[in-house]
C-alpha cells in the first residue's frame, strides 16, 4: 500500500479499532495487518506478530490476531525507554505509548481475580475454584475466631450472686416514700446434698431427660427460636436445664438474637467448666416458683412450710410442675395476671402436670413402683398465700397495680424486676387512698355484720378513683388486705358484671350514631320507648329476638310497674330496662361496643358475641376501667387511659415508657354533655338520690345484676370519677353469690351501700375544692320514638331540665298484658339489673336467652367475658 494513502498515526490507537482502521484504509480489501506490522507508533503490540524478516504472520481471523497480540504483549519484557524524537512522538514502547500501558496493565496481579482476567462473556463472572475455596475457608475461619472470642469473653454464672437482691421502692404522688419491698427475704441457696433426689429427678424427667448426657446446648431449640424471631414471633421454649440456669442468673429475658447467641456461648462454657451436679444445683436454687419464692428452699417454705430436704416425692412433683409457669400452675386465683388463671383452672392444670411428672419419673425408673403408688394417691395441697413485709392494708394493692403497670409498659421481666433496685413513682395520693379505705370500712361496719347474719359473710368491695382529662389513678380499694388473707385486687380485676351502669354507653351511642331508621340523625334523650315489663324485643328487620330454643324472648324489669312509653331520660332516672334493650338493638350493639371501647373499656371485658342483654351490663370491666370510662363523660368526651406510674428509675437513670397517656376524643363534646345532664338527673330524682348528700354538682348511675350478685355506683364531678363495686364471693370456688338478704335487706341495690360509700369518700376527697358544676348541654338529635309510641299532644311537654316533667306518679300507659314469665325465661346470666326507684319498686335488667343459659348465672369472678383490667394482657 502506498505511503500517501495510509492514515496518519493515531497516538492512542490500538486493538480492534486499529484493525478496523487498517481494513478500511486498504483499497484491495485484504485483511488488515495486525498492529505493529506498519511500524507506526500506534501499532506497538510488539514484533511477535511477525515472522523473521518482518514478514506478516498469517492469521485466519481478527479474533485470532487479537489473542496473539494479547499473548505477546502480556509476556514481553519492558523495552528500554527510547530517546530523542521517537520518545517525543510517542514511539512504540515509549512512556506515553500504548504498548507500554497495555503491557503494564496486563502484568499487574490482583489479590482477588474477579471478574476473571483473560475470560470473556459469562465466563468472566464465574468464580474460579480457588476463589470459592478461599472464601469458604475465610468464612469458616471467621466463625471459629468469633466463637473463640465469644467463648473467652463470657463468664460462668454465680448462683450466690443471683441470690442477692435489692428492694424496689415505691413513692406516693407527692414524692414521699410509700414502701420498700423485694424478694431478697424469700431467697436462700442450699447445697445439692440438701435437695432430695426426687426433686432432682422430677425436674430432669419433666424438662430435660438427656441432662446427664447432653452438651448443655440444644442447637435445634436455638434454631427454632431464631427462625421464630425472623418471622416476627416469640422464641420458643424447650431449652436445656443448663440454658435455663444461664437465663436465671446471667441474662435479661428479652427475646433477641444477640441474647440467644450469648446464652449459647455461656451455656457451652458452663457445660465444660461445671459438673452436672453444680448446674442442677444452680438451676434449682435460682428458678422462680411463684409467690415471690426464688429457689427450692424458699419454695418449700412458701408452699409446704418445711425445708427442701424434708419434701416428699409428691411435693417434689408439685414444685417441679410450678416451673412450667407459676401463674398457671399455682392453685390460687391469678386472674390479676391473666383472666384464664382462675383458681379452678390452675388447680386442674397443677394436678394434671403433677400426675404426669410422677408418671415420667416412674417410667424413667427414677422412683420405685411402691414410691409411685404412694405419691399418686393424693395431690399435696399447698399452704395459702401469706402477706410479705410491708404489704398490708391498701399498700399491697397499690404495689400490685403499679407493678403490673411497670411490667406491661416496659421490657423489664418479672425476674429482673424482682431482683430489685427500681424506684417507682406512682399517681396514688395518700390522703385519698386513706379516705376511700375509711369510707368502705365505715359503711361496711354500719351495714354488714357477718357474725349476726350468714348472708353478710364473704361480702367484698372494690373501688377506684380517676382524675378526668388525665387518667391518673389517685386512689383505689382492693380488699381487706393481704394480712387478712385477701390477695385478689378487687379494684384491678375482672369478673363482676356492671349492670345498669352500662346504660349511659347505650344512650351515648344513640346520640352519636342514631338508629337504623335514620343513622344520620342522633337520638334525643326525650325520645320515648315502651317501659312496660315483659316485652318482646325486635330486631332491625321487625322480627322478634329469640331464645336458644327459638321461642320468643321477653325482656323483664324488676317490677311489673306499668310505665308505658317513657322518655329515655326518665328510663335512665328510674333504670327501667326494656327501653334500653330495644334502643341498643335499634342503634346496633356494635356501635354501643365501639363507644364503650373508645371511652376506655377493654375489648376483652366485653362479650365477644353480644346479645340483646349486652345493653344491660353483661360486661365485666374492672373498677378502674369503669371510673376511667365515666371520666370521659366528665371530661366533655376526652379520654385518657388510666395509669398508675409516672416514673421508674434504675441506677439513677430514668427508664422509658412511662409518659402520660395521650388524650383522645372518644365522643363529640355535646354527646358527653347530654349524657352528663341525664346522669345528673339520676342523682337528683332517681335511683342515685342518696348521692345528693355530697352537697355539690355530680352525675352518676346505679347498677345491680341478675340474682343480686353485684351492685355498683359510678359517679363523677369535673375533678374526680369514682366507681364502687360490691359483691359476694364463694372463697373456695370464686363464684359470685346472691346478696339477697345481705345487710338485712331483701336485695342490695346500687343506690344503697355502693352509693353511700361513694358519697362518703367524695366528701373527703373533694373537701375544700370548688364546685365548678358541668358545662351546659345543648339540644341534641331529634325525638325518635319507638314504633307504637303515642303521638305527642300540646298538653304533654318535656324539657331537658334536671327535674323532668314525667314522674312516677303520672298516669301510666296501659301495660301489655302477658303471662308472667318464669325465671328461666326472663333472667339469664348477669342480665337482670335493679335500681329501686322511688315509686317503681326498683327494676331489674332481665337478659335474653339467645346466648346465656341458666347455669351461666353462677359466675366465676375473673373468668367471665375476658380481661377487665387496664394493662393489656392482664387486668386493670
Amino acid at each position: 500500500m502506498s505511503e500517501h494513502r495510509r492514515k496518519p498515526p493515531q497516538p492512542q490507537g490500538g486493538g480492534r479499532a486499529a484493525a478496523r482502521r487498517g481494513q478500511s484504509g486498504s483499497s484491495s480489501g485484504r485483511r488488515a495487518a495486525p498492529r505493529g506490522a506498519t511500524g507506526s507508533p500506534s501499532d506497538a503490540y510488539g514484533s511477535d506478530s511477525y515472522g523473521p524478516g518482518g514478514e506478516e504472520r498469517p492469521y485466519s481471523s481478527r479474533a485470532e490476531a487479537r489473542r496473539a497480540a494479547q499473548r505477546s504483549g502480556g509476556s514481553r519484557r519492558r523495552a528500554p525507554e527510547p530517546t530523542g524524537r521517537g520518545a517525543r512522538r510517542g514511539a512504540p514502547g515509549g512512556p506515553s505509548g500504548p504498548g507500554r500501558g497495555r503491557a503494564s496493565a496486563s502484568s499487574e496481579k490482583r489479590f482477588v481475580d474477579y471478574p476473571r482476567a483473560g475470560k470473556y462473556g459469562w465466563q468472566r463472572w464465574v468464580p474460579s475454584w480457588r476463589l470459592v475455596s478461599g472464601l469458604c475457608l475465610t468464612f469458616l475461619g471467621g466463625l471459629v475466631a468469633i466463637a473463640g472470642i465469644g467463648y473467652a469473653m463470657v463468664g460462668i454464672p454465680d448462683e450466690n450472686a443471683a441470690a442477692k437482691s435489692e428492694n424496689n421502692v415505691y413513692y406516693w404522688a407527692d414524692g414521699s416514700r410509700m414502701v420498700a419491698t423485694g424478694s431478697g427475704v424469700n431467697r436462700q441457696n442450699v447445697d445439692i446434698s440438701k435437695i432430695p433426689s426426687a426433686m432432682q429427678w422430677a425436674v430432669i424427667s419433666a424438662e430435660n431427660k438427656s441432662f446427664y448426657s447432653d452438651s448443655g446446648v440444644d442447637p435445634m431449640g436455638i434454631a427454632r427460636a431464631l427462625a421464630n424471631m425472623a418471622r416476627g414471633g416469640d422464641t420458643q421454649g424447650g431449652s436445656t436445664i443448663t440454658q435455663q440456669y444461664v437465663k436465671n442468673t446471667y441474662l435479661s429475658q428479652e427475646q433477641t438474637v444477640s441474647r440467644k447467641f450469648k446464652e449459647m456461648f455461656i451455656s457451652i462454657k458452663v457445660g465444660t467448666k461445671l459438673t452436672k451436679q453444680d448446674i442442677l444445683q444452680g438451676y434449682l436454687n435460682t428458678s422462680y416458683y411463684g409467690r415471690s419464692a426464688y429457689g427450692i428452699q424458699a419454695a418449700a417454705q412458701t408452699y409446704f412450710g418445711k425445708d427442701a430436704e424434708d419434701l416428699s416425692v409428691s411435693e417434689c412433683a408439685f414444685l417441679a410442675a410450678l416451673l412450667k409457669g407459676p401463674t398457671y400452675y399455682d392453685p390460687v386465683d391469678n386472674t390479676s395476671f391473666d383472666p384464664s388463671a382462675t383458681k379452678e383452672a390452675n388447680t386442674k392444670r397443677s394436678k394434671e402436670r403433677w400426675a404426669w411428672i410422677l408418671e415420667q419419673m416412674h417410667d424413667d425408673k427414677r422412683i420405685t413402683e411402691a414410691e409411685y403408688q404412694k405419691a399418686i394417691k393424693k395431690w399435696p395441697t399447698p399452704q395459702g398465700l401469706k402477706a410479705t413485709k410491708g404489704m398490708t392494708g391498701q399498700v399491697s394493692y397499690l404495689v400490685d397495680t403499679a407493678k403490673k403497670y411497670v411490667l406491661s409498659h416496659s421490657k423489664i421481666s418479672q425476674t429482673e424486676f424482682d431482683k430489685g433496685g427500681y424506684q417507682i413513682y406512682t399517681t396514688f395520693e395518700k390522703p385519698k387512698v386513706d379516705a376511700l379505705s375509711a369510707a368502705v370500712k365505715k359503711i361496711e361496719k354500719e351495714k354488714i355484720d357477718p357474725k349476726k347474719r350468714d348472708l353478710d359473710k364473704h361480702v367484698q368491695f372494690g373501688a377506684a378513683s380517676v382524675r378526668p382529662k388525665d387518667g391518673a389513678i389517685v386512689a383505689l380499694y382492693g380488699g381487706a388486705g393481704y394480712e387478712n388473707g385477701h390477695f385478689n385486687n378487687n379494684a384491678n380485676t375482672s369478673g363482676v358484671p356492671v349492670g345498669s351502669t352500662w346504660k349511659p354507653f347505650v344512650l351515648a351511642a344513640a346520640m352519636e350514631y342514631g338508629t337504623y331508621k335514620d343513622p344520620n340523625v342522633g337520638v334525643s334523650p326525650l325520645s320515648k320507648y315502651n317501659g312496660n315489663d315483659h316485652l318482646k324485643i325486635r330486631n332491625n328487620d321487625g322480627s322478634y329476638v329469640l331464645k336458644k330454643d327459638n321461642s320468643v324472648f321477653y325482656q323483664e324489669n324488676e317490677s311489673d310497674y306499668p310505665w308505658g312509653y317513657i322518655s329515655l331520660r326518665k328510663a335512665m332516672e328510674q333504670s327501667v330496662n326494656t327501653p334500653f334493650v330495644q334502643l341498643g338493638m335499634d342503634v346496633g350493639l356494635s356501635k354501643v361496643r365501639n363507644v364503650a371501647e373508645k371511652s376506655g373499656i377493654l375489648d376483652e371485658s366485653m362479650p365477644q358475641t353480644p346479645n340483646a342483654s349486652f345493653s344491660l351490663g353483661t360486661s365485666t370491666p374492672s373498677a378502674i376501667r369503669m371510673a376511667d370510662a365515666y371520666a370521659t363523660f366528665a371530661a366533655s368526651g376526652k379520654h385518657a387511659d388510666p395509669y398508675s406510674v409516672t416514673q421508674v428509675k434504675k441506677d439513677g437513670q430514668e427508664l422509658p415508657g412511662f409518659e402520660k397517656p395521650k388524650v383522645t376524643l372518644a365522643m363529640p363534646e355535646n354527646v358527653a354533655h347530654n349524657v352528663t345532664d341525664v346522669l345528673e338527673n339520676v342523682i337528683e330524682n332517681g335511683t342515685g338520690k342518696n348521692a345528693r348528700a355530697l352537697g355539690r354538682t355530680a352525675a352518676g348511675k346505679t347498677g345491680t345484676t341478675d340474682e343480686n350478685k353485684s351492685a355498683w355506683f359510678v359517679g363523677y364531678t369535673q375533678q374526680l370519677s369514682t366507681s364502687i363495686a360490691m359483691f359476694r364471693e364463694d372463697p373456695k370456688s370464686s363464684r359470685l353469690l346472691s346478696m339477697n338478704g345481705t345487710a338485712g335487706e331483701d336485695s342490695i341495690h346500687g343506690g344503697d351501700i355502693p352509693t353511700s360509700i361513694w358519697t362518703e369518700y367524695m366528701k373527703a376527697a373533694l373537701k375544700g375544692a370548688s364546685d365548678p358544676g358541668f358545662p351546659d348541654a345543648e339540644q341534641i338529635g331529634e325525638i325518635q320514638d319507638e314504633q307504637g309510641a303515642p303521638s305527642p299532644t300540646p298538653t304533654v311537654s318535656e324539657t331537658p331540665s334536671p327535674t323532668p316533667s314525667e314522674t312516677p306518679s303520672e298516669t301510666p300507659s296501659p301495660s301489655i298484658s302477658a303471662p308472667s314469665p318464669s325465671v328461666s325465661e326472663s333472667c339469664f346470666g348477669f342480665q337482670c339489673e335493679d335500681t329501686g326507684g322511688a315509686n317503681s319498686g326498683g327494676t331489674t335488667d332481665g337478659g335474653v336467652s339467645s346466648t346465656p343459659t341458666a347455669t351461666e348465672s353462677d359466675t366465676t369472678r375473673g373468668n367471665s367475658n375476658g380481661n377487665g383490667g387496664i394493662f393489656g394482657g392482664s387486668t386493670g
